[in-house]
């Protein structure tokens, strides 16, 4: 848009046009409830608002989440963790979990104190039956109404001919998992956006056959293309720094493999302690080493930098905590981490402008 083109906009055009429309949803851009009042859910451990959001003080929107990644590297516990932060957010609201796999066990609620009585359970064992449960679902919901989706997992959903040819003993590839998944990820997107409704997907990752393999997330590129954010975990043991250097948890690394919010292909750690969970200051030591906000003397007593002042403290997580406010910090990471948001066109004007300073 140039600089006069605002004063010849007619409002009496894009009244007609408004009116015109049968979509209850439609106005100006700039009015937009769908496009900016999307709900922000922020959650409790930095590290995670970081991956998805890029920002420390983040969090997540409505639309489609995936979470891919091999057995046993915390993908149910990432997806109930999110579930729980929205369950808190809105005492209102409500969880419903399509589960093909059964591996979220009550006490894997019980361990985020999730209220298992806010949660509607809906076992599911082919695709098309997603498919019908999920849209039925979605247009009985109203914007406005909190519900938090989750299903656990895609990767373990059959499809319906798939089942069938297992009856009749036939021997033969299923081509239809990957274009019902792909349907199904047409048809959601739309609803989770206009009705403002987060839906967290776990799924399964494979490795390519090539010379240097590398992890892919299984199902097709349907649930790719539609999903707002992929992280494909991976995992890393964390042992003590002393002693006999005893396994005492895992690091689990969020690979960001597409986002609308954060550069790709960025490694978030989050480091989950044996009998503690996970760490609620999980990545900000190694980020606050690098940027040289804190230093670790040779006396294992950390120094904090801050506003022209330096603390001095051997318990990290004070200086941790502290570290959180500190506003040059937060800059700092969101630089490092964030998609940044540069115009693509320049005007004539500013085009002259640049010439001019060369």
């Amino acid at each position: 848009m140039t600089k006069n083109s605002k004063s010849l906009v007619s409002n009496d055009l894009i009244k007609k046009i408004i009116s015109a429309s049968s979509n209850k949803h439609i106005s100006v851009l700039e009015d937009s409830k769908i496009l900016n009042n999307k709900d922000f859910i922020t959650t409790s451990i930095p590290a995670i608002n970081l991956a998805l959001s890029g920002r420390l003080d983040g969090g997540f929107k409505p639309g489609l989440m995936m979470i891919a990644g091999p057995s046993k590297h915390f993908k149910t516990l990432f997806m109930l963790f999110l579930m729980k932060e929205y369950l808190d957010k809105y005492p209102q609201a409500v969880a419903v979990l399509y589960d093909a796999e059964f591996g979220a066990a009550l006490e894997y609620f019980a361990s985020l104190d999730i209220d298992p009585k806010r949660v509607v359970h809906s076992p599911i064992t082919d695709v098309e039956q997603l498919k019908s449960e999920i849209m039925n679902l979605l247009t009985s919901i109203e914007r406005g109404e909190k519900v938090f989706i989750a299903l656990d997992s895609v990767g373990n959903l059959a499809s319906a001919k798939e089942v069938q040819d297992a009856l009749d003993s036939k021997q033969v590839a299923d081509m239809t998992r990957a274009k019902a998944l792909k349907s199904l990820g047409r048809m959601i997107t739309p609803h989770l956006n206009i009705k403002d409704i987060p839906m967290v997907v776990v799924n399964h990752t494979y490795q390519t056959m090539e010379m240097f393999s590398k992890a892919v997330v299984g199902g097709g590129t349907g649930l790719m293309y539609s999903s707002d954010d992929v992280w494909i975990i991976g995992r890393q043991q964390e042992k003590e720094t002393s002693g006999e250097k005893k396994l005492i948890g895992w690091n689990f690394i969020i690979n960001i493999e597409k986002s609308r919010s954060v550069n790709e292909k960025s490694k978030i750690p989050v480091t989950v302690i044996k009998g503690a969970g996970i760490y609620k200051y999980s990545a900000i030591l190694d980020l606050a080493l690098d940027s040289g906000h804190i230093t670790k003397p040779a006396n294992k007593t950390y120094e904090l930098t801050s506003d022209g002042t330096i603390v001095k403290e051997k318990d990290i997580d004070v200086i941790l905590k502290r570290l959180m406010t500190d506003v040059s910090f937060n800059e700092y990471v969101e630089t490092k981490y964030k998609l940044s948001s540069s115009k693509l066109v320049n005007s004539d004007d500013e085009e002259n402008e640049i010439l001019e300073d060369e």
